[in-house]
């Protein structure tokens, strides 16, 4: 399959490749293979989201560059590093609420801190940033409990900063809120990877998310799983959401996008598009 790289508008970025999958084969035993020859890449502050049906094998990429699963054949680059481990330089949100309901905000916050045996000044200085950065500066002493859920989200995400990752993994962290509380995620989630300059590779299922918190959108489907469309989304990084959602070129985009899902299904269900 072509290599899928980085638009040209990323002008340097394309000259820093933070994650690089390579000819990657992997699946499991007896079932037929998820990834063949498969190429991708993520450069230094983008945004990549994929986009595809259930069970193409979104999360199994994820899965790849967090050094959870290991290709079978093909490789994994980190920064111009080879993976052969669990890679301890990603943040990974998903969409359950993985809080510890006996911590409060703060503790579960710097959990990550705690396990590399960050100093406690160093801890302290870290948490009043991540605080800050997702305004839960009065909630640090409240239990999960007593959060709201878009509180969570925000200390998820929180704690998956804390560390200074240079990429957060995010599976359809916002798929759970509601309408009103995800626009407000999205808009906060690009302000603060905007601010820090972290790439993120994103799974969604949903349309509307891809285009507006992307850079790129790939389209996915099939068995091995194949990019069907590259999308170039034309925001920019200091993009105004609620303009965007009222714009002819947002419509265009969306109804775009929908199509391509459209064969993605028909790719990965051939016989529920017949109408078997």
């Amino acid at each position: 399959m072509p290599f899928i790289g980085v638009p040209e508008r990323c002008g340097n970025l394309k000259n820093h490749m933070l994650l690089e999958l390579k000819n990657i084969d992997f699946g499991f035993r007896q079932e037929a293979p998820i990834l063949k020859g498969f190429d991708m890449n993520v450069a230094q502050g983008e945004f990549l989201a994929l986009l595809g049906p259930s069970g193409c094998g979104k999360s199994t990429m994820l899965n790849l560059a967090a050094g959870l699963l290991l290709p079978l054949a093909g490789s994994v680059k980190f920064n111009g590093a080879y993976l052969h481990g669990i890679n301890k330089n990603v943040g990974y949100m998903t969409q359950g609420d993985t809080l510890l309901p006996w911590n409060t905000v703060a503790k579960n916050i710097l959990l990550p801190l705690e396990l590399r045996g960050v100093s406690k000044q160093e801890r302290s200085d870290k948490l009043e940033h991540a605080l800050k950065l997702v305004n839960l500066v009065e909630a640090r002493d409240k239990y999960p409990s007593e959060l709201s859920g878009g509180m969570k989200r925000r200390a998820l995400l929180a704690r998956s900063l804390i560390y200074s990752p240079p990429m957060l993994l995010m599976d359809e962290p916002f798929a759970a809120l509601d309408a009103q509380l995800r626009e407000t995620m999205h808009q906060e989630l690009l302000n603060t990877v905007n601010r820090l300059n972290e790439s993120v590779l994103f799974v969604t299922h949903d349309i509307s998310e891809s285009i507006l918190l992307a850079d790129r959108v790939l389209v996915l489907g099939g068995r091995p799983l194949r990019v069907l469309e590259e999308t170039t989304i034309p925001w920019g990084k200091d993009r105004r959401l609620d303009v965007i959602r009222d714009s002819k070129a947002y419509t265009a985009l969306e109804s775009h996008v929908r199509s391509l899902l459209r064969q993605a299904d028909a790719v990965q269900y051939p016989a529920t598009a017949r109408g078997v």
